[in-house]
């Protein structure tokens, strides 16, 4: 059990690691505002017409922009001096890891207006913004921590 614990941890004692999960939390919590925010003034305030299902195009749009605030802020706070990949493949990488997490929160949002008809702004909101986010957050986590910001192992 501790053997697992330590790998799990990667070197850090549990305060480093803590730290490092609140720092998380918080970049989640400040692309939370930016995702949800232009989420819903994209789709409902009219000042601007998407094509489409509005819905859907403006939690893609809003999933994107959050995305690049995330990892901004990600490499250079939380998980700084953690990553040993050049910044353009640390990038893809954390794109192709947050378009999972983008699929998630489509296909909450997607299931609750086409299978459930749920078609509220309330709906899309808890669908794609409380049980997407919670789902896409806890695997953004885990991929972030074990493929995105890694070094490599030293012998």
């Amino acid at each position: 059990m501790h053997d697992l614990v330590a790998k799990l941890l990667r070197g850090q004692t549990f305060r480093q690691w803590l730290v490092e999960f609140i720092q998380f939390c918080t970049v989640g919590l400040g692309s939370y505002v930016v995702d949800v925010g232009l989420f819903n003034f994209l789709a409902y305030s009219g000042a601007i017409h998407l094509p489409w299902d509005a819905p859907m195009v403006a939690k893609t749009l809003s999933v994107f922009v959050s995305i690049i605030f995330s990892w901004v802020v990600n490499r250079m706070w939380t998980f700084h001096n953690k990553s040993d990949k050049s910044r353009g493949r640390e990038f893809v990488l954390f794109l192709a890891i947050n378009i999972g997490g983008l699929l998630i929160a489509l296909g909450c949002l997607g299931f609750s207006r086409y299978i459930l008809g749920l078609d509220s702004q309330l709906a899309d909101n808890i669908s794609a913004n409380i049980v997407g986010l919670v789902l896409g957050t806890a695997f953004r986590y885990v991929c972030y921590r074990y493929l995105v910001f890694t070094k490599a192992p030293q012998s």
